[in-house]
């Protein structure tokens, strides 16, 4: 299982280079729920979920959720 950060309004994906992706196979992976629920609060997004996935069903679950430090910019793909 994969553990991503997924924008709640957009439901896409961080991804490594800080921008966002509606593929879950490209999003950055967390070693556990707390390491991404940390990261994704320093996020300028709102509200967030960490959810695993599972690569081979493509299942997504919804693990914890939370709010960044506010609304993404405008064109952040």
């Amino acid at each position: 299982m994969n553990i991503l950060i997924e924008n709640n309004d957009t439901l896409e994906y961080l991804m490594v280079t800080g921008l966002w992706t509606k593929n879950p196979l490209t999003g950055k992976l967390f070693p556990d729920t707390r390491a991404a629920c940390m990261a994704a609060k320093q996020e300028a997004i709102g509200k967030f979920n960490v959810v695993g996935h599972m690569p081979g069903t493509g299942q997504l679950i919804n693990l914890d959720h939370g709010r960044g430090i506010g609304a993404s910019p405008a064109g952040s793909e």
